[in-house]
């Protein structure tokens, strides 16, 4: 029996560790919530819609491989002290550094653009035209960022990962069969139809959305910007753990909505399934519109926020949120641009939007295997991480992740080559 000096003193060794975690967590979270983006509620809702709950299994099956990658990124980041694009210019040279911005900066500002859409589609539910839809999260997002402190940013934006657990109740609103879950989603299977294309580009899409290029480049300078020290790295695990589990049981909450409610509809984007579930109940519907807003600038802040860091760092500006825009014009003036270019583009008639959305799932996709190998090849340099290399079992399973997408995506687009091989 523990006396009640022992109990007081067990209680505040627990409640000193779940303050600290509280100070340590944050770009953990922030980016695995913020990978729940517009595109990838598109994402989960379409996969609900056509396969019901027969992919839910899937899903776990990312929480791993999202935390493998993610971790990662916490080691280098608070060994370095350096962002993801400073450090493949300082292992890899010029080259392969400048081929990495380059692709960053054009799939975050194309991807930027897929988050605007989704708020403003989402926002229009309600009525709100998309022109006060993009001046009101710029004003925003400014706010967020001109007060020159990183903390705070951070804490908002963990508020606004609050607000993405709305899919929770909406799910229960639904009453979804729990003894077909069970049996349905849990169970690893084919679902219905077998091994077809089909099957492949939702497999991939699913993958892409939890797993993106930028999301190493964001935690990782987001590590440096908070200052994370080496022996703060295991609360850094935690707080990426923590993520990884929100993200994948969030993304299933909205698969149950839509397998519930809309099976077998096609689905193009989510405010279309808003609308639909809408007819059934509205207040499944609302929820799915707020949490596509909520999505949407989620992405919006981190992608900005990604580009910006890698600009500062390739080029040696100032860049930290901890700076005031006259201390870090650079970083600022890159940040408010790609913002507002992006934001200006959905505003365009006619803009190709569609086209837009599916183009940087395709990209983001394809030039992850890469981001993946340079992360790999820097976690393993000894020289610089030390006690911190990547150990053989994380080799092992990071290389799996690796070799498992490029077969992915190889049968992806043989399939899509040869439709009839997989039937």
């Amino acid at each position: 029996m523990f006396s009640v000096s022992q109990l007081y003193y067990e209680f505040r060794r627990i409640w000193k560790a779940i303050k600290l975690f509280f100070i340590i967590s944050g770009p953990g979270i922030v980016v695995m919530v913020a990978d729940n983006d517009a595109g990838g509620i598109t994402t989960y809702a379409a996969t609900g819609a056509k396969y019901g709950y027969h992919l839910i299994w899937f899903l776990l099956i990312l929480i791993p491989v999202a935390y493998y990658v993610q971790e990662m990124t916490v080691r280098l980041g608070a060994v370095t002290k350096r962002g993801h694009g400073e450090a493949i210019f300082a292992g890899f040279g010029a080259f392969w550094g400048w081929f990495s911005l380059i692709d960053l900066m054009v799939v975050n500002w194309l991807t930027l653009v897929t988050e605007f859409i989704g708020m403003t589609s989402s926002l229009r539910i309600f009525g709100i035209p998309p022109w006060l839809t993009v001046i009101g999260v710029c004003i925003i997002m400014l706010i967020m960022v001109v007060q020159g402190n990183y903390w705070t940013w951070e804490k908002i934006a963990i508020l606004f990962c609050a607000v993405n657990l709305i899919y929770i109740p909406g799910a229960f609103i639904v009453n979804p069969s729990m003894k077909d879950i069970m049996h349905l989603g849990f169970v690893p299977h084919l679902p219905p139809g077998g091994f077809t294309n089909e099957l492949f580009f939702f497999i991939m899409a699913n993958i892409g959305t939890t797993i993106a290029p930028w999301m190493l480049f964001f935690q990782q300078s987001a590590v440096v910007d908070k200052g994370t020290k080496e022996k703060d790295i295991p609360w850094g695990k935690v707080d990426t753990f923590v993520g990884s589990i929100i993200t994948v049981v969030v993304a299933i909450f909205i698969v149950i909505v839509t397998g519930t409610i809309l099976p077998g509809v096609n689905i193009d984007d989510a405010a279309q399934a808003s609308r639909m579930l809408m007819k059934y109940n509205k207040y499944a519907g609302a929820f799915m519109a707020i949490g596509l807003f909520d999505a949407g600038f989620l992405g919006a802040i981190c992608i900005s926020l990604a580009s910006s860091w890698a600009f500062g760092e390739v080029f040696g500006w100032a860049h930290s949120l901890n700076n005031k825009i006259r201390e870090a014009p650079w970083f600022y003036g890159s940040y408010f641009l790609s913002l507002i270019t992006a934001g200006c583009v959905v505003l365009i008639p006619k803009a190709p939007l569609v086209l837009i959305t599916l183009f940087v799932q395709v990209v983001a996709v394809t030039l992850l295997p890469a981001a993946l190998v340079f992360l790999i090849l820097l976690l393993n340099n000894k020289k610089t991480m030390g006690e911190y290399t990547n150990t053989l079992w994380q080799n092992i399973v990071t290389t799996t992740i690796v070799v498992g997408i490029v077969i992915l995506s190889t049968l992806y687009g043989i399939s899509a080559l040869f439709p009839d091989m997989f039937k």
